[in-house]
C-alpha cells in the first residue's frame, strides 16, 4: 500500500512563527474489501489489512461493477506517515460523505463515526497519531425505518419499502487531513443585509483556542469583490480564553454588486487570526453573496424584482460513477441543465456535493436543498430518534452550505405523513430548529397530498413559509384533466401562500415503452406549463427530472432494480424529444424576425424583435444586460454578414435592424439570431430563412425555424 508523506509539508509549516491550518489530500491509494459475513471487526481488520483487497481511489462507491447490488458492510484501508510531532500540532480527519454509516479506526483505536450519507464530518485524531499510521474505515449502507433515508412506510403496513433512488455505499466524496496550530478557525457564518445602496455583512467566526492561557487575538475580516479586488476590511481585538468561541465581525459594503439570476456576483471573505505580534495563527476563506429574497403578496422577489422561475431536478449519480461523482460529470450535467434554462431546482432529496452548490452560486440557479426524509409515516415522524437524526443532518447541511447565496430555503421532508398530528409536530419542530440556525431563510417541504386536504389546518403546509406541491396528474395522481380543479382548490385553501410546483413529470411505468413514455412526457410539459403559468401565485415549476436514475422502486412490473424512466435524458445522457420541448418552452424571451420586402433579388435588410416573457408566463424574470448576436449565411453556409446589439434592459420589446451588402446571385439566406445572457449562455435562438422562388421572379415566403438542436453526446 502506498503511503502519503507529510514531512515536507510539516517542515514548511513549522518554519513559520505560527502554524496556520494546512489541508492534505487523502483521496488516493486506498484498499477496499466487502464484509458480507460482518467479520471485519472481530477478525482484526481495524489493526491489519486483510487479504483479497482491491485498490481504489476516492470518491468511491462499491455499487459499480461486481459489487453492484451489495448491501452491507465494507472496509477501506490506507497508511500515511506523520514524521514530525509537535506539542501544538492538531490533526483532524475529514470525510466529505460516507454512505450510510461509518466507523473509523486509527492505529487500532476507534476514533469516531458518523450516520448520514450526504454531509461532511471530521474526527480529531491528534491523540492517536504515530509516525506511521494505519487507517481503517468500516462503511455500512444498510437502512431501517429509523435511518434517514430509511424504509418508506407512509400509508403502508410496516414492511421494507425502499426509497426511490440507489443505496450507493462507500466513501462517496473526498477525504483529507487538516493540520492546525493552537488556534484553529472552524468555519464562518456569513450573512448580509441590504440597506438602501449599501450592505452590512456580518461574519460570525467559529474558532477553537488551545492556547494555555487567555490571550488577546486580532480577528481581521477582508471581503473581496467579484473582481477579486478588496471591497471592505474590518479588524477586531478580543481576549480569547482556551476553548471554543464565536466572534462576530461586521463590514459595510458601500455599493455592493448584488447576486441575481443573470448577475450571480460572488464575494469572498478571508478571515485571519493573528497574535499580538502580528503572526498569523490561522486563516480561512469562504464565498458569499449579497442579495435580498422576499415572498410578498404570494410572489417571489429577488432584489426587489419579481421572478417566476423554472428548472429540473437531478439525482447525484451516473452509470459510470454512481454517487461517487467527479467534477467532470457534475459540470457536464449542470452545463446541460443550464442550457435548458434552469434557474430553480430543489435540487433532489438530499444534501448536495459542494461542487454543485458552488456551480449554482456562479451560474444563477436558486436552490431549495432537502434532507432525505422520503415518504415517512406518522410513526416515523413521531420517533424521537428520527427527529434527532433529522436535526443532525439539517444542522450539518446548514453549517456546511449556509453561506451559499443560491440557497433561499430549506426543505425538511418529501411526500411524508404531514397531514397528521405527528407530521405537523415534526414540521414545527424542524422549522423552529432551522430558524435558530438560519433565521433569514424560508422553510418548507415537498407535499403530494395538498388537493386531498379538507382544510389548511389539517396539514403542516399551513405552517410552512410557502408551499411546495408535487403533482403528477396524468400518472400517479389521476387524470391530467384533474389538474386545474386541484390547483384551484389549493388556491382556495391557502389564499395567502406562494406555491412552487416542486415536482411534475411522467414516470415511464405508465407507458407501454420508453418511446411512448416520452410522448406522454412531452404532452405533460406542453399542457401543464401553460396551466401553471395562468396562476400568478405559482412562483416556480420544477420538472422531475433530468436523467433516468437507478432505483429499486417505480420500475416496470417484474423488475426489482434498474433505471427509472423519468428523465429528459436517459442514464447515458442521450437526449429525448422531451429535452428539446422543455428547452423551447423555457426560454426567457421570444425572438422574431423577418426580411424586409424581398424581391427577385436577395434581401438586404432584416428586422429582429426581442420580447422578454411577461409575468403571465413561466419562466419570467427581468432581463438586464443581454446581447443579441446575428449572422447571415448563404446557400453554401458561408457567413455573408454578422453583427451584435447590446440590450441593457428588456422591460419592453426591442427591435434590431440589420443590413447586408447586395447579393445578386444568392438563392437562399438564413438569418441566425442568438440572445445571450450577461454570462454568455444562450437564452434563445431562432433561424429565419429566405429562398428565391424557382418560378418566375417572386421570392419564396420567408420561413421561421427554431435553431438546430445540438447533437447528443
Amino acid at each position: 500500500m502506498n503511503r502519503i508523506f507529510l514531512g515536507a509539508i510539516l517542515s514548511l509549516v513549522f518554519c513559520a512563527p505560527a502554524l496556520a491550518t494546512t489541508s492534505v489530500d487523502l483521496d488516493r491509494d486506498w484498499l477496499f474489501r466487502t464484509d458480507p459475513g460482518q467479520i471485519g471487526a472481530t477478525a482484526g481488520w481495524q489493526k491489519t489489512v486483510p487479504t483479497e483487497t482491491e485498490s481504489v481511489n476516492l470518491p468511491h462507491t462499491w455499487n459499480i461493477g461486481r459489487h453492484d447490488n451489495y448491501v452491507g458492510k465494507a472496509w477501506y484501508f490506507r497508511t500515511f506517515e506523520m514524521p514530525v510531532q509537535a506539542a501544538n500540532l492538531h490533526v483532524k480527519l475529514h470525510f466529505g460523505a460516507t454512505f450510510y454509516s461509518a466507523r473509523v479506526w486509527l492505529n487500532g483505536t476507534e476514533v469516531g463515526g458518523h450516520e448520514g450519507g450526504y454531509t461532511a464530518y471530521s474526527l480529531d485524531i491528534t491523540p492517536y497519531l504515530h509516525t506511521t499510521n494505519y487507517l481503517a474505515v468500516e462503511v455500512d449502507n444498510c437502512i431501517d425505518q429509523a435511518t434517514i433515508p430509511g424504509f418508506a412506510l407512509r400509508g403502508r403496513d410496516p414492511q421494507q419499502m425502499w426509497y426511490d433512488w440507489w443505496d450507493y455505499g462507500g466513501i462517496v466524496r473526498d477525504a483529507w487531513l487538516t493540520l492546525a496550530g493552537p488556534v484553529e478557525l472552524d468555519r464562518q457564518r456569513i450573512r448580509s443585509h441590504v440597506h438602501d445602496k449599501a450592505a452590512v455583512v456580518e461574519d460570525e467566526i467559529f474558532l477553537e483556542s488551545r492556547l494555555k492561557k487567555s490571550e488577546h487575538l486580532v480577528a481581521r475580516a477582508m471581503a473581496f469583490g467579484p473582481d477579486n479586488q478588496p471591497a471592505a476590511t474590518q479588524t477586531r481585538t478580543v481576549l480569547v480564553d482556551p476553548g471554543t468561541h464565536e466572534l462576530v465581525v461586521s463590514l459595510e459594503l458601500p455599493a455592493p454588486k448584488l447576486w441575481s439570476i443573470d448577475h450571480p456576483n460572488v464575494y469572498r471573505m478571508v478571515v485571519q487570526i493573528t497574535d499580538a505580534d502580528g503572526n498569523i495563527l490561522d486563516e480561512q476563506s469562504d464565498t458569499f453573496g449579497v442579495r435580498t429574497i422576499e415572498i410578498r403578496d404570494r410572489h417571489l422577489l429577488i432584489n426587489g424584482e419579481r421572478v417566476r422561475l423554472t428548472g429540473i431536478t437531478r439525482h447525484e449519480e451516473s452509470v459510470w460513477e454512481g454517487l461517487a461523482e467527479t467534477p467532470g460529470t457534475m459540470r457536464y450535467d449542470y452545463d446541460d441543465m443550464k442550457a435548458l434554462q434552469v434557474t430553480l431546482t430543489r435540487p433532489v432529496h438530499y444534501p448536495q456535493n459542494p461542487f454543485i452548490l458552488d456551480y449554482a452560486d456562479r451560474h444563477g440557479i436558486l436552490l431549495i436543498p432537502e434532507i432525505p426524509v422520503w415518504q415517512f409515516s406518522e410513526a416515523q415522524l413521531r420517533d424521537p430518534k428520527v427527529l434527532a437524526l433529522a436535526e443532525q443532518q439539517m444542522r450539518e447541511m446548514i453549517e456546511q452550505a449556509g453561506n451559499h447565496p443560491s440557497i433561499f430555503a430549506w426543505s425538511v421532508c418529501n411526500e411524508s405523513d404531514t397531514g397528521t398530528l405527528g407530521g405537523i409536530a415534526y414540521f414545527r419542530a424542524m422549522r423552529d430548529f432551522i430558524r435558530q440556525l438560519d433565521p433569514d431563510r424560508f422553510v418548507s417541504y415537498a407535499d403530494d397530498n395538498l388537493p386531498k386536504l379538507q382544510q389548511a389546518q389539517d396539514s403542516a403546509a399551513h405552517d410552512a413559509d410557502f408551499l411546495m406541491m408535487n403533482q403528477y396528474f396524468g400518472s400517479w395522481h389521476g387524470p391530467a384533466t384533474a389538474l386545474p380543479a386541484s390547483l384551484d382548490k389549493v388556491d382556495r385553501m391557502f389564499p395567502d401562500k406562494m406555491v412552487i410546483i416542486s415536482e411534475f413529470g411522467l414516470p415511464g411505468i405508465f407507458a407501454k415503452d420508453a418511446e411512448d413514455a416520452d410522448r406522454m412526457r412531452v404532452k405533460i410539459i406542453q399542457d401543464q406549463m401553460p396551466e401553471l403559468a395562468r396562476r400568478d401565485w405559482i412562483a416556480g415549476a420544477i420538472f422531475w427530472c433530468y436523467q433516468d436514475y437507478k432505483s429499486r422502486r417505480n420500475l416496470r412490473p417484474g423488475l426489482e432494480e434498474g433505471y427509472v424512466d423519468h428523465g429528459v435524458v436517459d442514464q447515458y445522457r442521450q437526449r429525448r424529444p422531451s429535452y428539446y420541448v422543455w428547452k423551447e418552452m423555457n426560454t426567457p424571451a421570444a425572438l422574431e424576425g423577418h426580411w424586409e420586402q424581398p424581391t427577385d433579388r436577395a434581401p438586404t435588410t432584416f428586422t429582429a424583435t426581442v420580447q422578454a416573457n411577461t409575468m403571465e408566463r413561466l419562466p419570467s424574470y427581468p432581463l438586464h444586460d443581454y446581447r443579441l448576436e446575428w449572422d447571415v449565411r448563404d446557400e453554401n453556409n458561408k457567413i455573408v454578414a454578422s453583427g451584435a446589439q447590446p440590450l441593457p434592459d428588456l422591460a419592453s420589446a426591442q427591435t434590431v435592424v440589420g443590413k447586408l451588402q447586395p447579393l445578386a446571385q444568392t438563392v437562399a439566406l438564413r438569418l441566425h439570431l442568438t440572445l445571450l445572457s450577461p454570462m454568455g449562455s444562450i437564452a434563445a435562438e431562432k433561424n429565419i430563412e429566405w429562398h428565391r422562388s424557382e418560378v418566375g421572379s417572386q421570392p419564396a415566403p420567408a420561413k421561421d425555424t427554431e435553431a438546430t438542436p445540438a447533437p447528443t453526446r
